[in-house]
């Protein structure tokens, strides 16, 4: 089963058209046949002065739609793991990346190298600041929806990172559909 995580603010789901798209994608790639499922018609968030978290849980057709309120996690420091691990779908199962995860040691999150090139963190798209423009790896594990965004609208630019380039920036940030943009000042990658 795949998932699309959609952040909904004063009861209006962010970005809708760039989940759609991820999510037609999906089904396409991975099932021969399968049921439209329309996003706009089935998301109904409750009423809430939080930010909440909506997840749509589906395969060939849709199979749940929950909300609750989103507590972001604290990401300062990233460790380094080498993994082959094959997340090119947003998949509800988690266990491998939890796995990977559970190597962080008292760093607050991983940050996965595969082939010798930066992807991404558990959680998260993640880009670098040169000092003039912001870099995301061209090969991340998950294509997410606000890199993507960021990407069409040209504030990320994409190319290969090498693990040993990483001290060479001055700067990295998180993505994705909850957090956004996050630059994440005095972060450490080890």
């Amino acid at each position: 089963m795949l998932v699309e995580t959609i952040s909904i603010l004063d009861g209006k789901a962010l970005h809708l058209g760039y989940h759609q798209e991820r999510l037609n994608r999906s089904q396409k790639a991975l099932f021969s046949s399968f049921t439209h499922i329309s996003l706009d018609k089935i998301i109904k968030p409750p009423s809430s002065n939080r930010q909440l978290k909506c997840r749509v849980i589906y395969a060939n057709g849709l199979v749940d739609v929950s909300y609750s309120t989103y507590n972001p996690r604290v990401v300062k420091n990233l460790k380094l793991i080498e993994s082959n691990i094959d997340y090119s779908f947003k998949y509800s199962n988690r266990e491998e990346l939890n796995e990977l995860f559970a190597q962080k040691g008292n760093a607050d999150d991983i940050l996965i190298v595969k082939n010798g090139l930066i992807t991404d963190t558990s959680i998260a798209n993640i880009a670098f600041w040169d000092g003039h423009k912001w870099i995301t790896p061209k090969s991340p594990l998950l294509k997410g929806t606000t890199r993507e965004r960021l990407l069409r609208n040209g504030f990320l630019i994409q190319r290969d990172i090498f693990i040993d380039e990483i001290e060479k920036f001055e700067l990295f940030a998180l993505m994705n559909a909850m957090i956004g943009f996050k630059p994440i000042k005095n972060g450490t990658i080890s």
